[in-house]
């Protein structure tokens, strides 16, 4: 009997934060060796899952500058000397309020300088692993989605949800850039497209596309996208 076939890229989920924000810790199973996407809290917490996964961080990777996305990384990447890649730069305005910001969400948070802005179509990797930048503005103006073609796997933040899609109701939110953003840049990827959102389940593109009340197929050819003021789990 033949084994299956092991996926290059891996990633394990770790809730963060008092608004249970979907931390990814990803790797390349070949060399182990991997990042965390979004680390906005509870940093034990994830130190000990990256230790008992046996894999070796490299990096830290931003989708987006709100609190519970990225309050504590620049706390993680002192402590163990790990470069910040994203968001994109048009986000600086959010990273900015961190010390501001997080206290009046009950996290503890910290102002950073990434060391890498991002851009789209700029790649970052991690182990033989390589993701491919896409920038998806709207629930903020510099959030980036992460996307592996070999596997058909996104890490999309606050871009969409099961059933939902982000807020645009904050500052320098744009609810037109959001629904481009998403039927313009993600759709194209491919309905067998799996992607983890900031918050919440898991699903895929082509789901969406099924039934989902604001992006979905049926809705953008009615013309009718709600506005969400507040509907869903993202901060």
């Amino acid at each position: 009997m033949t084994a299956a076939p092991v996926s290059p890229l891996r990633a394990a989920i770790v809730p963060v934060t008092p608004f249970v924000q979907n931390c990814s810790l990803v790797w390349c199973s070949k060399t182990m060796r991997g990042a965390l996407v979004d680390p906005g809290g509870d940093l034990d917490k994830l130190k000990d899952a990256a230790r008992r996964a046996g894999v070796t961080l490299e990096k830290i990777l931003l989708t987006h500058g709100h609190a519970d996305h990225c309050g504590q990384a620049g706390m993680l990447a002192a402590e163990l000397g790990l470069p910040i890649e994203g968001p994109h730069e048009a986000d600086r305005f959010w990273i900015s309020r961190l010390d501001e910001d997080g206290p009046r969400f009950g996290i503890e948070t910290r102002v950073f300088e990434p060391t890498r802005w991002l851009q789209d179509g700029d790649t970052v990797s991690f182990g033989e692993i390589e993701l491919e930048v896409i920038h998806c503005p709207g629930h903020t103006p510099g959030h980036v989605v992460f996307f592996h073609r070999q596997t058909k796997f996104a890490f999309v933040g606050d871009v969409l949800f099961e059933g939902s899609i982000g807020r645009t109701d904050f500052p320098m939110g744009n609810h037109q850039d959001l629904l481009d953003s998403i039927t313009g840049k993600l759709w194209p990827l491919g309905d067998e497209v799996t992607f983890v959102p900031g918050h919440g389940r898991t699903s895929t593109f082509g789901r969406e596309r099924e039934g989902n009340p604001f992006v979905g197929d049926a809705a953008i050819a009615a013309g009718r996208q709600p506005r969400l003021r507040g509907g869903e789990k993202s901060l």
